[in-house]
């Protein structure tokens, strides 16, 4: 019998102080999807919260019910019915021989690198069943030829031995953009990357231009971070966010883990003259 995941897809921050380009998956096994946006779905209802929920909208008013939100959203992760990935780049460690190509599809390069590796998806099959991915992306910032192109891209990963070994199919029709103001799963996300930017790149010290404090938005954004960092360590303990997930002596742990961090690293880098 064919099982599916279903992956939710989001970025963030192309550029920042000391670490860049973020994404972020949420997967959920298509027997619980349901469930998942039901329940998640309901608590907003509850928060009286109507609009759609991002990192950008964290204020001091809204701050009880976002902290709620998550309270909710990561009993869901420690229980596994929903897996959290999160990857970035460290500014400390530039990619040496770029070529134009490169920089001008580093955006995709990094979102295909993403698909293929985050999740361990070449360890998430025991059985003689196939798996199929359904994925969703929230609106991919370019333009129609390049998003094509690039789903191309990520179904092409289908020819990759251990997805083929792992009995993993990347199903081209389901590949999609989606609006994150459709879907609750993708707002969740959004809150967690933001949340990661904002502290891995000390946003948490930002002040108005000409004050000595900190703004309230600022403050709330983390005490929030804080509360999410808590809801992470209360799964791994010492969890550190800007490190690389160990894998505890268990190459499989990339896919059983419910919580993970990526640095991604090219092969060709150099540490910044900052560094």
């Amino acid at each position: 019998m064919t099982r599916q995941f279903i992956i939710y897809c989001d970025e963030s921050v192309t550029k920042g102080a000391r670490y860049s380009n973020f994404y972020g998956g949420a997967l959920i096994r298509s027997q619980d999807i349901d469930q998942v946006i039901r329940t998640l779905e309901q608590n907003k209802k509850q928060l009286h919260l109507f609009q759609e929920i991002k990192w950008q909208k964290v204020s001091r008013s809204y701050l009880e019910k976002y902290i709620c939100l998550m309270d909710t959203f990561f009993e869901l992760v420690k229980k596994d019915i929903v897996k959290i990935r999160i990857m970035f780049t460290n500014e400390n460690f530039q990619p040496q021989n770029l070529e134009s190509y490169h920089k001008e599809h580093e955006y995709f390069i990094l979102y295909y690198q993403f698909i293929k590796h985050i999740f361990g998806l070449r360890y998430s099959n025991d059985s003689d069943s196939p798996i199929t991915l359904r994925i969703f992306f929230d609106r991919i910032p370019s333009n129609k030829e390049k998003r094509e192109r690039f789903k191309d891209f990520v179904y092409g990963i289908n020819r990759w031995p251990e997805f083929k070994k792992a009995k993993i199919c990347i199903m081209r029709d389901q590949l999609a953009e989606v609006s994150s103001h459709h879907h609750v799963i993708l707002q969740c996300l959004d809150v967690i990357i933001g949340a990661m930017q904002f502290r891995l790149n000390n946003k948490h010290k930002d002040k108005p231009h000409g004050s000595r404090r900190r703004g309230n938005r600022t403050i709330a954004k983390e005490k929030l971070y804080d509360h999410i960092n808590e809801k992470i360590r209360s799964i791994y303990p010492h969890f550190n966010i800007g490190m690389t997930t160990g894998i505890q002596g268990d190459i499989a742990n990339r896919w059983k883990h419910s919580y993970r961090h990526w640095v991604f690293m090219p092969s060709d880098v150099t540490p910044s003259e900052t560094s």
